[in-house]
């Protein structure tokens, strides 16, 4: 099978990156040392490639109303132009197909970013609830723009730096909102727990906007980095964390659904018929080990499972996101099946580190 890969595929190579398969994408796992990179993006500033997933626009009459139906969070709550929000899109049954971000641009015009393994899926499943509910509508894959995410510190003045025309539009954003710039859409987000901005750009401008970004002082950073960042700031990642099979109040993500108000939603009806009996926690180990996906976790309470283990270079230690019986609680101490030995870790509320700091 012949690998995806996105605009910066040359670049990555120049660099001097090791590359890997990821969900069919040929992408750059690190460029040298994980580790360093790690605390390159906790501590000053570094850039990924973001290309491979997808930004849809969904634009037309009706927009809104059509999001209030699909998603499980409610676009009622972003009504300011720019302003972000994180959603799971639901099967009937409640599982989770994606987890994305919105943007609301106007009321005929709302922008979508989902996850690269997913998006022909997400695109079609859109299109599909989109023809029997809002036959108006236009859902349009943007496979003309790529995406750069800078992240630390001091990543927004970097992005500064390169495109002085953007400041004047982004630096009053607050987190969670964007600035349509012209041929660069800035949006305050971000998959590390620092700050930093995920620039929208045309393709075919993304290598020359990389390689001044690098001469500006700013270093590319791996999925390897990515993964252990995002895990530290406590952020699913679909397919481990959640995934089609798994409720959102089952996998740390009942603050993005809205119960409350009276609007139905696809899921809606499974979520209540079936409340959970399991919850998201974070676990930090207090032997030696390095905590994994899919090791088993023993309680008092019952049974459970590591959804995202790893070590974490800001506490020194391993840490795991995993689904566990609702009646553990913060601080008690479980046994993690570690190949044939029971190592003790501690339930703790996640994020485990973010903006530079151990939370832990």
């Amino acid at each position: 099978m012949t690998l995806k890969a996105t605009p910066l595929n040359s670049a990555h190579r120049t660099m001097g990156a090791k590359m890997v398969d990821f969900g069919g994408w040929d992408m750059p796992v690190n460029y040298g040392s994980q580790i360093d990179e790690h605390h390159q993006v906790r501590n000053d500033v570094g850039m990924f490639d973001v290309c491979h997933m997808r930004v849809v626009d969904a634009k037309g009459d009706g927009v809104r109303a059509f999001l209030r139906y699909l998603l499980a969070n409610n676009a009622d709550k972003i009504t300011l132009p720019g302003k972000a929000l994180y959603s799971a899109m639901l099967n009937p049954n409640g599982g989770v197909i994606d987890d994305l971000i919105i943007y609301f641009m106007t009321e005929q015009w709302f922008r979508i970013v989902v996850n690269a393994g997913t998006a022909d899926k997400d695109i079609a499943w859109m299109k599909e609830q989109a023809s029997k509910h809002a036959p108006k509508l236009t859902i349009t894959s943007r496979d003309d723009l790529a995406m750069v995410a800078i992240q630390g510190p001091n990543a927004r003045a970097k992005v500064w730096q390169v495109l002085p025309q953007t400041k004047s539009a982004t630096e009053g954003l607050q987190n969670f909102q964007a600035s349509d710039c012209g041929e660069y859409f800035v949006a305050r987000t971000g998959y590390t727990g620092e700050d930093g901005f995920e620039v929208m750009l045309p393709k075919e401008k993304v290598e020359a906007f990389w390689y001044e970004l690098n001469k500006a002082g700013v270093k590319p950073i791996g999925l390897g980095a990515r993964d252990t960042l995002r895990l530290e700031a406590g952020m699913n990642l679909y397919g481990h964390d959640m995934d089609e099979t798994i409720s959102p109040l089952e996998a740390g993500m009942a603050w993005t659904v809205d119960l409350k108000s009276d609007r139905d939603f696809i899921g809606k009806a499974a979520l209540i018929a079936k409340p959970p009996t399991q919850k998201l926690v974070g676990l930090v180990l207090l032997d030696r080990g390095v905590l994994r996906d899919h090791q088993k976790v023993q309680s008092a309470h019952g049974e459970g499972e590591i959804t995202s283990g790893s070590f974490s270079p800001t506490l020194e230690k391993s840490i795991a996101l995993a689904r566990v019986p609702l009646g553990l609680q913060f601080g008690d101490t479980v046994q993690v099946e570690i190949r044939d030995k029971k190592l003790a870790a501690q339930v703790v509320k996640y994020p485990f580190a973010r903006n530079g700091k151990s939370l832990i």
